[in-house]
């Protein structure tokens, strides 16, 4: 069997996929006609909006299904799959057997590329095939701590360990120092889903990320959109994006561009894929990372500077058998040496709580603004008339800002205006680093590199908290008058005034015997509706009657949409909350979900130990204490909890707060 199945026509495509994502995949496959299959899960369903047809999963888990989804392909006779970024974007075993097992074709390069380049260690061996610069590293994959060790020795500190089937920043981990070793290996390993990991000497001090955007047609052919530069960044997570590279010297970077051309060439690469490098300007030297087999999430700033191609439409060209002269536009540049006619950069909006270690901010986000004008694009999945719930299965992502003009300098003063238009209302998020970034002269002047962000962060936060123009206050009043944040802006279509009344019976629908209680009644009318949010909530002020009760008793009624049992809510309700001034409580500082409590009442605890495990955007953070003590209360919740910042994970007799 090939690893790439025939080209034919598309009919009908499923999006497996969610959030912004899965968004601008539906725009295009409706503008190309095709009969779009999205997935959701109960309180993740805005990105489904306009697709023919809305398919409800398991759970949140069930994006990583494999047989779940084979089985939702046959059911509707899906011709193609879009994975998007992330989940199974990269999984050869998903592109394999939707194929074999579905008939199905996973739209990218194909399972045996995917096999080559999905995995870091073999891209790299990839890369030396091709006779393109490498940093010194081990020759295969490792679970063992001890032989992560034994290269450090041979190499010297610093190393970067990375699991070889790592995304997103996981797995990933620099060590700068011997007394870190034991402790980082650990995590990178953990965070591996193979528990697989492998060792480079580690590029620090001077170096820039420069990704190029390769395009294949998978018969030999392949193409360059330029490149794009990611070296802001923190945890190894992108954070703003922008194209063409800051690297001014435009001969190194057609080396570069170069290297992934002869790569993609040598394995007759097919669809998008992104080949990621550390490029230095002075002096001149750069080594491949990695390989990307799919569409990217700052794919947004290649198709504004490439005469707006639009590159979801020529991968599903491609996966048709369209040449990759058809889906190239007349007049795009090949030399890599000429720079692109324009500049743009992407922002990416998050729900984070920069200030708190970037932890992620769990809420609803309840209204929000987002920037327009010329040169000014939004991606997102969030909707005007539905509140749109921030948890822990999925990651921060909200939205991202993506700003387009002729010149660098135009660039940055409209991604000031940009931050300045965009208002989001329930949840903290990432918007006051981002200003700080396009405030900074450093970003200005394009003098940042891969470690800029991190170093700076204080300071950045706290410049990005003032705003880039004076409003005065009365022009500040009227915007949030006229914000969204009104209930009337994001009312319901179910109206409830006040006055509305109605009498409630609750009958038991088993009556086993003569103790089963009879009827319950009650009267409830509402005194004043203060956001109607319904389904998805109610807040009023309502006067409520009972057998029991001789007058109507005010109360105010929040009523919220939830999948949760009762025993879990009522459980969130008792949470006891830490008081950061106790040292001998340990307090989550951050929300997340409780995946391991490890400690029990009567414990003894040394500094250091682990107390808890609590996974955020499915990385997974230990919390320890940091200094000893024995255990006289724990979390009485269950693991599995959403747990919110603040939260009493244990107590202890004496020592201070636990810290990660």
């Amino acid at each position: 069997m090939t690893s790439t199945p025939p080209f034919r026509t598309i009919k009908r495509l499923l999006i497996a996929n969610r959030g912004e994502i899965a968004t601008r995949i539906l725009s295009t496959a409706r503008e190309l006609s095709i009969e779009t299959y999205t997935l959701y899960t109960s309180s993740d369903t805005s990105h489904t909006l306009h697709s023919t047809s809305a398919i409800r999963l398991t759970s949140p888990s069930s994006y990583l299904n494999i047989t779940e989804l084979i089985s939702i392909i046959k059911k509707h006779s899906i011709d193609a799959v879009h994975p998007g970024y992330g989940f199974l974007s990269e999984s050869a075993e998903f592109a394999r057997r939707v194929w074999k097992e579905a008939h199905a074709v996973v739209i990218g390069p194909g399972w045996e590329v995917l096999d080559k380049t999905g995995n870091k260690l073999q891209a790299r061996q990839l890369a030396q095939a091709c006779d393109v610069p490498v940093l010194p590293a081990l020759t295969h994959s490792t679970e063992e701590v001890e032989t992560l060790k034994e290269f450090a020795n041979d190499v010297g500190y610093p190393i970067i360990i990375k699991a070889v089937d790592g995304g997103g920043g996981r797995g990933i981990r620099i060590v700068r120092e011997q007394g870190e070793m034991e402790k980082l290996a650990r995590l990178a390993l953990k965070e591996s889903p193979s528990g697989r990991a492998f060792a480079e000497k580690a590029a620090i001090g001077g170096w820039r990320h420069v990704e190029v955007q390769i395009v294949g047609d998978g018969r030999g052919n392949v193409r360059h959109l330029w490149e794009r530069e990611c070296s802001i960044q923190r945890r190894f997570q992108k954070v703003v994006e922008f194209a063409p590279s800051s690297v001014s010297d435009r001969s190194l970077i057609a080396e570069v561009i170069n290297s992934a051309l002869r790569m993609a060439k040598s394995i007759n690469y097919l669809s998008l894929g992104t080949f990621e490098f550390l490029v230095k300007p002075l002096p001149r030297e750069f080594y491949f990372l990695e390989v990307n087999p799919r569409l990217q999430v700052e794919h947004t700033i290649t198709e504004s500077i490439s005469m707006g191609v639009d590159l979801v439409k020529m991968q599903l060209s491609l996966a048709q058998g369209e040449s990759l002269e058809k889906v190239f536009p007349k007049g795009l540049k090949r030399e890599p040496e000429t720079s692109p006619p324009m500049f743009s950069l992407q922002l990416r909006v998050t729900a984070e709580d920069v200030g708190n270690n970037w932890s992620l901010s769990i809420g609803k986000i309840k209204s929000f603004r987002f920037p327009s004008g010329n040169g000014i694009r939004v991606d997102t999945h969030l909707l005007p008339s539905q509140p749109t719930v921030i948890g822990t299965d999925f990651d921060s992502l909200i939205a991202k800002i993506i700003v387009t003009a002729p010149r660098w300098d135009d660039v940055v003063r409209k991604a000031k205006r940009a931050l300045e238009d965009t208002y989001i209302d329930g949840v903290k998020t990432n918007l006051d680093v981002l200003k700080g970034i396009i405030g900074s002269e450093d970003f200005a002047k394009q003098s940042c590199e891969t470690q800029w962000l991190e170093t700076n962060l204080s300071s950045i936060l706290n410049s990005g908290k003032e705003p880039f123009i004076k409003i005065s206050t009365a022009s500040q009043l009227l915007s949030r008058e006229v914000s969204p944040s009104s209930p009337v802006a994001a009312a319901s279509n179910v109206l409830f005034r006040k006055g509305d009344a109605w009498s409630i019976d609750l009958t038991p629908e088993s009556s086993s015997g003569p103790q089963t209680p009879g009827p319950m009644l009650a009267h409830l009318q509402f005194t004043k509706v203060l956001r109607n949010d319904f389904p998805a909530s109610l807040t009023a002020s309502i006067l409520c009657t009972t057998p029991a009760s001789k007058e109507p008793q005010p109360f105010l009624m929040t009523v919220a949409a939830t999948t949760a049992s009762f025993g879990s809510i009522a459980s969130a309700a008792t949470h006891r909350r830490g008081d950061v001034g106790n040292q001998n409580h340990i307090t989550l500082p951050f929300a997340g979900k409780l995946v391991e409590l490890l400690v029990d009442k009567g414990d003894e605890l040394k500094k250091g130990d682990t107390v808890a495990v609590v996974r955020q955007m499915k990385m997974e953070l230990e919390i320890r204490a940091s200094r000893g003590g024995r255990v006289v209360w724990v979390y009485e919740g269950d693991e599995g909890d959403d747990v919110g910042e603040g939260v009493l994970v244990a107590e202890i007799e004496s020592g201070t707060c636990a810290r990660l």
